[in-house]
This record gives C-alpha cells, structure tokens and sequence, in this order.
C-alpha cells in the first residue's frame, strides 16, 4: 500500500510516498480499516520536527497521522460492535497518512450516514478536544462566560458549537473572514485579534482556553475570572501567574478516543453542530497541506483524501 512517511525529521521536504506492507490485526480488539480520507493537525508538524520525542518518542520511518475515515476490511475476534463493510471514522497515534491503518475499537466511531467521508474526519480531533476541555476539564455549566483566543481554527469552531449547545455565552478571537466564521458558528462575541486588546474588551471569563499560544497567552490570566480556569492546547500555562491570578491553569492534552466524539456526533444528529472543511486536496499533496496548516489563518481542516 502507499503511506507518506519520513525517516529524519526536520521540514515538508522530509515526507516522501513509499510502498509499504498493509498493516494486519496484531491484537484481536483491532480493526483494519481501508482509509478514505484523513486530516493535518498541528500535531503532525510538531512530531515531524522533533518537537514532541520527549512525550511521544517515534521509531523511523515513521507514518503520520492522529484520524482518518474509511471502510472497515478486517475485524478482531474480540471486537464488538463493528463489522467488516461498517463506514467508521478512527483516531490513532501515527499511521492515518496511508491506504490502511489498524486501531483499537474504541478509538472508532460509525461515520455518521449524512455527511462524507471528508465531512466526517474533519470532525474526529476538533470534537474529542474540545470536549475534553469543555467537559472532561473545562466543566462548563450553562450561563457560564467561555473565552477562546483563536477561535476560527478547526479546534475553535468546535468549541463555539460544544460551548453554545451547553448553554455558555461565547466570545472568540479571529481576524478577516475569520470574524464572520466564528459569528456563523454561533459566537455571542467577536473580536478582531489584529485591531482590538481583547484584555480591555473581556472580562470575568469562568473559562478560557488558548488554542493561538504565543506571547498572547500570559494577557489571558488577566481575562479569567478569580476562582475560574484557563485551559491551553498550545502550550503549558504560566504556574507562577495561575498562583498570582488565583485561576487553575494547565495544558491539555486531549483524549481522541471514541468516547469524547459521542455528544459532538449527538449534536450532529441534532442540527446543532457542523463539520469545518476548510480545503480537500489529494493525498500525495500532503507536504502542501502541512504548510497550508502551519502557516495559519485557515478556518477549519485541510483534508486529505485516498484513493
């Protein structure tokens, strides 16, 4: 099968397309799944510059990618509640950019029938991280006032459609087409990061999360409410600020198993929640698509399909 790995890191010109052996079920709670489409996330950049080898060391070559989508081929013996023909879409660790990959059963979910293949996967990271910050971590309650810096990314734009159906009042930061996005998406605020000092504009947030980092970060301690709590999936938070602010700060790490992706489909189901797809491109345009992602300002996912 065709995969696009890399074998050193370092930039986009380290990803080549080889030839490589189809996976197969090692362990019988494993499906194989023939892969239709898959997504970039910033993580797949950080990884392939080396970045992350003290939390998540890999062996070369080394296969990217955290979701995908596609047809199950094979099933385990121990595997419950898939068959081989199911439409699903996955998480994993590594693998996703490629013709096949094999994950463990809870880390899949039935592709929900009304929307496709690339519709589908760009749901998988955005809704189970945001769902571990609003839920697992953020424990919003309805009225609550939530703060997003960076809030016309795929990961932001499910955070205002989470954040809306659990009843918060929203305020996000964009700039250019962005504004409008996040106010289609369900905003109660905007504000233009380029023009405007959301410090002097946002006030007394039970909940901000930071999904821009950057030097921006330290001003968001002076934006959460005392007592309340400052999330970030860019970089760890000040402690010494957290202290000073009295606010709880950490940075999250997201749990994409397919048990954070059951409310976000819920809302789906329900008209409450949309895919972003910001771009679909071929699969062997994926060095493009990594730098399409890492240069910023796209509002939504760049998806990647297979043939």
């Amino acid at each position: 099968m065709k995969a696009i790995q890399y074998t050193a890191f370092g930039n986009t010109e380290v990803l080549t397309i080889n030839e490589v052996s189809k996976p197969s079920i090692t362990d019988q709670n494993q499906v194989l799944v023939k892969i239709k489409a898959f997504t970039i996330n910033p993580l797949d950049m950080k990884i392939r510059q080396g970045f992350m080898q003290q939390v998540y060391p890999i062996q070369f070559p080394f296969t990217p990618g955290l979701d995908a989508s596609g047809i199950i081929e094979a099933v385990g013996n121990e595997v419950q509640n898939f068959s081989i023909g199911d439409e699903v879409i996955v998480s994993s660790m590594g693998g996703t950019y490629a013709e096949y990959c094999v994950v463990p059963e809870k880390n899949v979910s039935k592709k929900p029938s009304q929307i496709s293949f690339e519709e589908a996967v760009a749901l998988v990271i955005p809704v189970t991280t945001a769902h571990s910050l609003l839920v697992n971590e953020g424990n919003v309650q309805k009225d609550q006032k939530v703060f997003i810096q960076g809030a016309s990314g795929a990961v932001g734009a499910a955070l205002i459609q989470l954040a809306k159906a659990l009843g918060a009042y929203v305020i996000g930061t964009a700039s250019g087409e962005g504004i409008d996005f996040i106010k289609n998406l369900g905003a109660d605020e905007a504000i233009d990061y380029k023009t405007q000092d959301f410090t002097q504009l946002v006030k007394d947030a039970d909940l901000v999360i930071d999904c821009a980092g950057g030097p921006s970060q330290n001003s968001l301690f002076e934006v959460t409410k005392k007592g309340g709590t400052l999330l970030s999936i860019t970089m760890p938070p000040s402690q010494e600020l957290a202290e000073q602010f009295g606010v709880k700060a950490q940075f999250i790490s997201s749990d994409n198993s397919a048990k954070n992706l059951v409310y976000g489909l819920q809302l789906l189901n329900e008209g409450k929640l949309k895919p972003s797809v910001a771009k679909i491109l071929p699969m062997n345009e994926a060095a493009e698509a990594q730098s399409l992602v890492s240069a910023g300002g796209i509002n939504g996912k760049i998806v990647l399909t297979v043939d």
